[in-house]
């Protein structure tokens, strides 16, 4: 039996039941995953409300905040390491790479994670962490390496400019990294041209197919029937919420009773008084108050019921990695309106599984809503295929198959 650490940034969130169906698929292959995070995430701002969140919880050592001893025991780490460390984790903040001064001075206080993850996972008995994401939690895994800690792998979720600085020695240093679509790990290696990488792993996240199933067939609507949208997102400026608000409006000029719901919170304090504030002044100004719902961070067996009862998913987002949003939705059998994005496009086929719009077009979003009312079979048509294809290639075991294998085939070299 393998025993890993799995690093998570401020878990448990509300987007992250992945993580946890990943944790469960790999128990089955024989890996036993203990649960790390930076720091507990911002109470009432994104805060997981899944049933299993409370016990993940209790589960999850936590590398933040420091108290006054564990800085002095961290401190000792260093010390400890030796002047082989020092020059290693020195070569990393002041060498030459893409790091900016003032981040060079947060490379410092992030050394002090370092020492204490590998005093964390020392005390643990493990011997490899696997970081689900290449930003600063990366950074943790990188200096605990370098301190004579554990080895790392790390997970790749979305496009390389939103996880900062610092790539190269991330990657550098990485037993493994998985990638979760081609168009990322293409994306990757033009980003990293140069940099010795390690092995990659192409794998898509995925969904619990048995807890993600319809309990009855999928209805398409019907005629004068209110149409039941639902849409899965942090409120984050990125999820464009705002164009379906747009979409709903521009349904009830037509005459087409619509009914939005949205699943999702922010993410931190300072977006919950800005984009969200910004979201309903502008379902006050379009006069669709009573279609628009706002639902925040909700349960995973709500998240369910709501795309199980939906007669279409939308997302309107600008940028996006491989979603598990959309999977959910498919795996339910709701057919998906989504914008068209280079990673979205490894999960849909367009017309056969779900449908595409562009990016900030909401007219073009009203455009195939109206044509899946005239064509319910077309859009039964797209619910049974994207079950389907969730089932056959975008389950949960897919990405733990794939951390298992790097495991096996890289830890041993």
């Amino acid at each position: 039996m393998t025993r890993i650490g799995f690093l998570i940034p401020e878990f448990p969130g509300q987007t992250q039941s992945f993580f946890m169906r990943e944790k469960q698929e790999l128990a089955s292959l024989g890996v036993m995953v203990e649960l790390l995070s930076t720091r507990r995430p911002v109470e009432g701002a994104g805060a997981a409300k899944h049933a299993w969140a409370a016990d993940a919880a209790k589960n999850t050592t936590y590398l933040f905040p420091l108290s006054l001893p564990e800085i002095a025991l961290c401190l000792i780490t260093v010390v400890v390491a030796g002047p082989s460390a020092w020059v290693r984790c020195l070569g990393v903040i002041f060498g030459r790479s893409d790091v900016s001064a003032r981040e060079r001075i947060k490379l410092l206080g992030l050394l002090l994670s370092g020492a204490q993850l590998k005093r964390l996972t020392r005390a643990k008995g493990l011997q490899h962490v696997h970081v689900h994401s290449c930003a600063n939690a990366a950074n943790t895994a990188l200096f605990a390496k370098l301190l004579g800690g554990p080895r790392y792998s790390m997970t790749l979720h979305g496009a390389m400019q939103t996880y900062g600085s610092n790539q190269a020695n991330k990657w550098r240093h990485a037993t493994f990294v998985i990638i979760v679509t081609e168009v990322l790990r293409e994306e990757a290696k033009a980003h990293l041209a140069g940099t010795p990488l390690p092995p990659l792993y192409v794998a898509p996240m995925g969904v619990d197919v048995n807890t993600f199933k319809r309990s009855q067939d999928y209805l398409p609507p019907a005629p004068g029937e209110t149409l039941r949208l639902v849409s899965t997102g942090r409120i984050n400026y990125a999820k464009a919420h705002d164009d379906l608000v747009r979409v709903v409006a521009l349904l009830k000029q037509r005459g087409i009773p619509s009914r939005l719901h949205i699943l999702g919170s922010t993410d931190s304090q300072s977006e919950f008084s800005g984009y969200e504030a910004e979201l309903k002044k502008l379902v006050s100004d379009l006069d669709v108050d009573a279609e628009v719902s706002f639902l925040g961070s909700v349960a995973e067996h709500q998240v369910k019921h709501e795309l199980e009862t939906a007669h279409l998913f939308c997302l309107a987002s600008l940028q996006e990695g491989l979603s598990v949003a959309v999977m959910e939705a498919m795996a339910l059998g709701a057919p998906v309106i989504v914008t068209r994005l280079p990673a979205i496009h490894e999960l849909i086929e367009e017309g056969v599984d779900g449908l595409f719009v562009d990016t900030r077009a909401p007219e073009q979003f009203v455009e195939a809503i109206a044509d899946l009312i005239a064509h319910p079979e077309q859009a039964a048509k797209l619910s049974a295929n994207g079950r389907r294809k969730i089932a056959q290639n975008f389950h949960a075991g897919v990405s733990a198959k794939a951390i298992a294998d790097g495991l096996q085939h890289n830890l041993k070299q």
